[in-house]
């Protein structure tokens, strides 16, 4: 039950020794004030009656200001609660004296920042990207959460396509993330569910293509002849490894030490999401782990030594920048080592993980221990693969039409 009592805030006050006088309402231990507009001299206060004093030369006035106002505080009070229990203490102010418009862009930043504050450098860098395309359609105009709805969001999605030309799925990202913003908000109870524009409005997206590699094509990239010791070996011999072993982002496997291996498992911190993550190394690569062992014992030293062994990660912006740079020039390198297998896919460090999914499933390994494996969230960003191979199984019937 909620309580409503008359404060006056001493802890707010002046030059002039004057503090304001404010109605406090608590619920679930929770505080929230309603400014009654009266700022007032701290010896006019009588603080054990809760009232002004008598001194004061507008202090009938004003008591009896207050008296009416704490009378249909508490009336109102009760009935809003009446109607929904579950109203929290900034709900119920907000539903008596309306609630201020909520500045998107300003909540935007703040989530932004909390991505830097946790050290997400990539996905902080994405959403201040995202926010920076929304400021420049503003063109130096602000907006609240309330001015976005379904209409403004339509307008928005031309502009992106039109004048920016991001592709559907460009635009799918930026409301996807304009809809985290509006769900953070409403769980911070910055703003009410009924506000939010997606209820509406529906997000569209395009399919997107997943390439992989077949058994014969990661056989064909295996073997291309390369010079012993040179970048090009280690980017080929890391693509191949994780096509076998669940997968690995190359975010991680830029940053696997010996240290994570045990001899037979490789334990490590998925980077993007900070899950645990154990995967047993299957026989082919550990060929790989045998190939680029040191000499000299180090449990520091990286398993595949792409990174400066000094590089600062505390430092979170130069180990993203060193990772971003260490990716580029893999990539680079695939591309040049499928040309000469002749392999006539667009390819990317990424295919490998790919690669590696639509292998475990072939070979029979249930679809949830894919999901584990990959270090995936939730298995529905699993199941694209188990609709790859069930293509794949279709068309191999097809052969009983001919």
């Amino acid at each position: 039950m909620a309580t409503v009592s008359i404060i006056f805030r001493r802890d707010k006050i002046n030059k002039k020794n004057e503090a304001p006088i404010h109605f406090r309402i608590i619920k679930d231990r929770k505080i929230n004030y309603i400014s009654s507009g009266i700022m007032l001299p701290v010896e006019n206060w009588d603080e054990k009656n809760h009232r002004i004093k008598s001194k004061h030369t507008n202090s009938a006035r004003l008591n009896s200001f207050l008296a009416n106002k704490f009378s249909e505080l508490q009336d109102e009070v009760f009935e809003h609660e009446t109607i929904n229990k579950s109203l929290t203490s900034r709900g119920l102010r907000d539903k008596i004296y309306g609630k201020k418009p909520s500045d998107f862009l300003s909540f935007a930043d703040e989530v932004c920042e909390e991505y830097l504050a946790d050290g997400k450098i990539g996905t902080y860098d994405k959403s201040k990207s995202i926010v920076a395309k929304l400021k420049e359609y503003l063109n130096g105009r602000n907006i609240f959460f309330q001015d976005i709805t379904p209409e403004f969001l339509t307008k928005y999605e031309k502009y992106l396509k039109g004048t920016k030309l991001n592709k559907v799925n460009t635009v799918h990202k930026d409301f996807k993330f304009i809809r985290k913003i509006f769900n953070d908000a409403i769980r911070k109870d910055v703003i009410e569910n009924i506000v939010t524009p997606f209820i509406k409005y529906k997000l569209k997206t395009e399919k997107t293509t997943r390439v992989y590699l077949s058994e014969e094509e990661l056989s064909l990239i295996e073997n291309v002849k390369t010079t012993p010791g040179t970048r090009l070996e280690m980017h080929r011999d890391m693509f191949v490894f994780a096509s076998y072993v669940g997968g690995l982002r190359v975010s991680d496997m830029l940053q696997i030490k010996w240290k994570h291996f045990d001899g037979v498992n490789i334990n490590f911190t998925i980077q993007k999401t900070g899950n645990q993550l154990s995967i047993k190394v299957p026989n082919k690569a550990l060929e790989y782990i045998e190939k680029y062992k040191p000499t000299e014992k180090n449990s520091e030293a990286f398993i595949f030594p792409m990174l400066s062994y000094d590089l600062d990660f505390k430092d979170l912006r130069a180990v993203d920048s060193a990772i971003s740079s260490a990716t580029a020039h893999i990539n680079k390198n695939l591309k040049f080592l499928a040309k000469k297998a002749e392999i006539h896919k667009h390819i990317s460090f990424h295919t490998s993980r790919h690669t590696w999914a639509t292998r475990a499933l072939r070979k029979g390994i249930s679809i949830d221990k894919v999901s584990k494996l990959m270090g995936h969230s939730a298995i529905l960003q699993t199941q694209i693969y188990a609709k790859i191979v069930n293509s794949e199984l279709d068309k191999a019937m097809d052969v009983f039409n001919d």
